[in-house]
């Protein structure tokens, strides 16, 4: 249903690009609206040790269900998924606005995260089906700006709610919003899907679940629930690797699997899939440790270090939408190489300032970051969907997203053991300033290194031209 009549919100496709922003919003508000609320959770409800999971639990639903929402798509449209994804994400958010403990809030967290596992990779897909490969760079940019607005909008919320009313309505705010969006995407967008018989691969999904359940929660509990080596994190590690093995044997049997195995032959979809693993570790040692960094070194308040880390999300829309003008002229390969040398220049200069706290020195390297990663993320997603047919685009870019957060699963893990390892050395631990700084720098060191090995899978991208991408997803 591709239409020629431009992107914007005056444009026939615009109901849809708004509804698709807006739906977008429901899972950008929800990444940080919360951590600004803890304190009030926790003093409303206790379970002071427990509440790491709200975030946990949240990641660990949303980044199992992505693959298989994606292939469901395949199979019967987006749209019946993205509305399911919409529902499980309002009844989550409004068991959670009434949750009457902490172990009870974990579970319908769960629950929201189920629904952002639809929401997240529908809306980028459905842009991929309605626009031309032209046109989807400024369509990533109307979707990434949603992400800038709610990085200033969510922490500003939560803070306002905690304080004035209470936190319960941080998740009663997203009910009118997905009134709103389902209501949108209901009445304006339809699709046309060729009706034939299915087999849903039951099996690959259960294994899938466990697998990819098991490992994320490894990685986000080891060294912080129980230790890198004890049995817990073996048995967590060895149930996750059998259960992907026989996942993978499954998938090569199954009529129509969650992931095709043809995924990993094809040169391109490989390379933005290691893009997406990069992509995702970087942005979560970015957000989670810039706060801490500034807020325990000079001692800045949370609003004004969600100020200097939004410059992260601000440059990312500005490059998302400039995107397509680079690709169509040098290609997909030179356009991501731009963006990745601008990444790490960023973290480089991040890491080398970082012995001296400066809130408009981190305000400057996050917009160079995000301005990089604008030029990596929309056109390596771009190239990916591009290069496939309609039947077979809801699981690429699935299968991208999952990688990025994967990056992300892994990325908490490994910068979360580099800064616990200098701050429990340091007398004073979490509280010493100079242990922080310290901290934060290795951190930021990681991520830098981070992003100089994303650069190798940038240089092994196919020099393909816009042009050869499109021809093989119509021979398909």
């Amino acid at each position: 249903m591709t239409a020629v009549d431009g992107v914007g919100f005056r444009s026939k496709r615009g109901p849809i690009l708004i509804a698709l922003m807006v739906t977008t919003g429901l899972v950008a508000i929800e990444a940080t609206i919360l951590a600004t609320a803890v304190p009030s959770i926790v003093k409303d409800l206790g379970g002071f040790a427990q509440f790491p999971w709200l975030f946990s639990i949240y990641l660990l639903s949303q980044a199992v269900s992505v693959p298989i929402y994606a292939k469901l798509s395949d199979m019967v449209g987006r749209k019946p998924i993205i509305l399911i994804g919409i529902s499980l994400f309002l009844v989550g958010s409004i068991l959670c606005g009434f949750a009457w403990s902490m172990p009870a809030l974990i579970a319908f967290r769960a629950v929201q995260g189920l629904g952002a596992g639809a929401v997240q990779p529908m809306a980028l897909t459905i842009a991929g089906d309605i626009y031309t490969v032209a046109e989807r760079a400024k369509t990533q940019g109307y979707l990434a700006s949603v992400w800038a607005i709610s990085s200033v909008v969510g922490p500003t919320l939560g803070g306002l709610f905690s304080e004035f009313v209470s936190w319960r309505w941080i998740f009663f705010v997203n009910v009118p919003i997905c009134v709103v969006a389902g209501w949108m995407l209901i009445r304006r967008f339809h699709e046309t899907i060729e009706k034939r018989p299915h087999r849903i691969d039951v099996p690959g999904a259960v294994l899938l679940t466990v697998g990819m359940s098991a490992i994320i929660l490894a990685f986000l509990e080891g060294g912080q629930a129980w230790a890198w080596v004890s049995p817990e994190s073996f048995g967590a590690f060895a149930l996750g690797l059998a259960a992907l093995v026989a996942f993978y044997f499954v998938e090569k049997r199954a009529a129509e699997p969650i992931i095709p195995m043809w995924i990993f032959s094809r040169r391109l979809l490989v390379t933005t899939t290691l893009l997406g693993l990069g992509v995702g570790a970087m942005l979560i040692g970015l957000t989670s440790y810039i706060p801490t960094y500034l807020e325990g070194s000079i001692n800045v308040s949370p609003l004004v270090s969600g100020l200097a880390l939004a410059a992260l999300t601000l440059g990312w829309p500005v490059s998302a939408s400039l995107s397509g003008r680079l690709y169509l002229r040098i290609g997909f390969r030179a356009t991501v190489l731009i963006g990745l040398s601008l990444a790490v220049l960023g973290t480089l200069a991040l890491t080398l300032s970082a012995s001296a706290p400066s809130i408009a020195m981190v305000a400057i390297c996050c917009f160079v970051i995000g301005f990089g990663m604008g030029w990596v993320a929309a056109p390596s997603l771009i190239a990916a969907q591009s290069s496939v047919a309609w039947s077979d685009r809801g699981v690429v870019t699935g299968t991208n997203l999952f990688a990025r957060s994967i990056g992300s699963a892994v990325g908490v893990a490994v910068f979360g053991a580099i800064a616990n390892a200098i701050l429990a050395a340091a007398p004073e631990g979490e509280h010493d300033p100079a242990a922080i700084v310290a901290a934060s720098g290795a951190v930021f060191t990681a991520v830098a290194v981070c992003a100089v090995l994303t650069v190798a899978a940038g240089l092994l991208m196919p020099r393909s031209r816009v042009e050869d991408v499109e021809l093989v997803a119509t021979r398909e």
